[in-house]
């Protein structure tokens, strides 16, 4: 069976540490070199000889067994099966990443008979997350429990961040961020709050924008789709064709 890798925006950077076999420290070493702001999680053979998969968060790369070459951005396929090897591995970081982040520091709209969960990151002035939201009984309907994150894509310090942690710092957080999606005025407040970590979480699911919805699997549906059609991704993912 034939395996290739497939590679978009394929970048190659020579790193420092070079070893004569694979070796998980150094090239722990050499992966700290190339990305000091990266936590390396895991470091495993993948299923290209010579190729190693990094788990950094909720990101994955490849990395040569002499920790001379890293690839950036990049999909392994395998051909054979017409699978994409790199979303699967990359929709179970996401899931546990989503995990890690904990109930506690998320939003959550559930449905009385709850069938599926989805995590969406939103931004409270983003015109479809508001859409969205307005139609958040038809979610429900459909047993969607759904978890907010946010993501004020204007950024720190800006007004939709400012709502965000106003809305988070209100005792009934659910009402208050339902008045925030319609533009409606309320106290700002200020307290602890996880605004922060979920902007931190977003960039490292690479979030371009808003709304954008990651299934219990942890596969990524980016943008607007009305209750119908969410649950048809859903159960498509399930059970594929």
């Amino acid at each position: 069976m034939i395996k290739v890798i497939r590679f978009s925006a394929l970048m190659l950077f020579g790193l420092t540490c070079v070893t004569a076999n694979a070796d998980e420290a150094a090239i722990r070493k050499a992966l700290s070199l190339a990305m000091p702001a990266s936590t390396v999680d895991s470091i495993k053979p993948s299923v290209i000889k010579g190729l190693y998969e990094a788990e950094a968060g909720a990101n994955i790369y490849y990395v040569s067994e002499d920790g001379k070459y890293l690839i950036i951005q990049g999909r392994l396929f395998d051909i054979a099966a017409r699978k994409d090897l790199t979303e699967e591995k990359l929709n179970g970081t996401h899931k546990l990443a989503i995990e890690k982040m904990g109930k506690e520091n998320m939003i959550i709209f559930k449905a009385k008979i709850p069938k599926y969960t989805v995590t969406i990151f939103t931004d409270i002035d983003c015109g479809y997350c508001r859409k969205l939201h307005s139609e958040l009984d038809q979610y429900l309907a459909q047993g969607i429990t759904i978890q907010y994150l946010f993501f004020p894509r204007a950024g720190k310090g800006s007004e939709s961040y400012n709502k965000a942690v106003s809305v988070w710092c209100t005792d009934d957080r659910n009402a208050a961020l339902t008045t925030a999606k319609k533009d409606k005025s309320f106290p700002a407040k200020t307290c602890d709050n996880p605004v922060d970590k979920h902007m931190k979480l977003a960039e490292e699911f690479d979030v371009k924008g808003t709304p954008m919805i990651v299934t219990e699997s942890g596969k990524i549906l980016p943008g607007y789709l009305p209750a119908n059609q969410l649950v048809e991704a859903i159960e498509g993912e399930k059970n594929p064709l």
